[in-house]
């Protein structure tokens, strides 16, 4: 990852999380960038390794996001963590890691703005049925509308609640309230069937996690 792309990816990051996150960008073995705030501290430096049972350990092993609440024996201060794998041709390429001093609550809006035709629209997280990647950017679908995102998939898959969000396939993120029916498939693991009657694959790379996600 060169510099270039660690600082598009901060500017992105700066517009969503408030002045109290700490951020660190890894590639899959150590960490490439760290900023720290005034609130919480794990004194990383570009070069450490990643530590197990970090965040962004985690986030990586299982090649999903995780939300997760860190022990202070891994770098000596408790923390909470959001991280995500960053995806570059269906590889893991490293983590992008957010962390608090505690959970976050309120601070990420409940909305997604997409753009249709010349205009936007914000939609509440709860109304999107799957978001696709198309073009660099991310397709949003609703029951009533469908439009685009100007971030990537996984650059917003950080901001979406893991409890209501799922990543199904390297295209795909879907709302598990909007799951119809789930079944065995051929050319992937499994095929969705979402209530608006796209039908969407779960990869062999997801399944596990999805079928632990699910409890099935």
């Amino acid at each position: 990852m060169d510099p270039k792309q660690i600082e598009e990816i901060m500017e992105i990051i700066k517009e969503f999380f408030p002045e109290n996150t700490s951020i660190a960008i890894s590639d899959t073995n150590e960490y490439l960038y760290y900023q720290a705030s005034k609130k919480v501290d794990l004194k990383i430096k570009p070069g450490d390794p990643i530590k197990e049972g970090s965040a962004a350990h985690k986030a990586l092993n299982y090649g999903q996001k995780i939300s997760s609440y860190i022990e202070p024996d891994v770098f000596g201060v408790a923390y909470y963590g959001m991280s995500i794998p960053l995806m570059e041709e269906g590889e893991t390429k490293g983590a992008i890691t957010a962390i608090f001093p505690q959970k976050p609550s309120a601070f990420l809006t409940n909305y997604i703005t997409i753009k249709i035709d010349d205009c936007w629209y914000p939609i509440k997280h709860d109304q999107v049925i799957y978001l696709e990647t198309q073009l660099r950017k991310t397709f949003v679908k609703t029951m009533s509308r469908e439009g685009y995102h100007r971030l990537n998939l996984s650059d917003l898959e950080l901001f979406l609640a893991p409890d209501s969000f799922i990543r199904c396939h390297r295209s795909y993120i879907v709302n598990i309230d909007y799951i119809d029916e789930i079944q065995p498939d051929s050319h992937s693991t499994f095929l969705l069937i979402m209530k608006d009657g796209t039908r969407i694959p779960v990869s062999q790379r997801y399944a596990s996690y999805f079928r632990r996600s699910l409890g099935f």
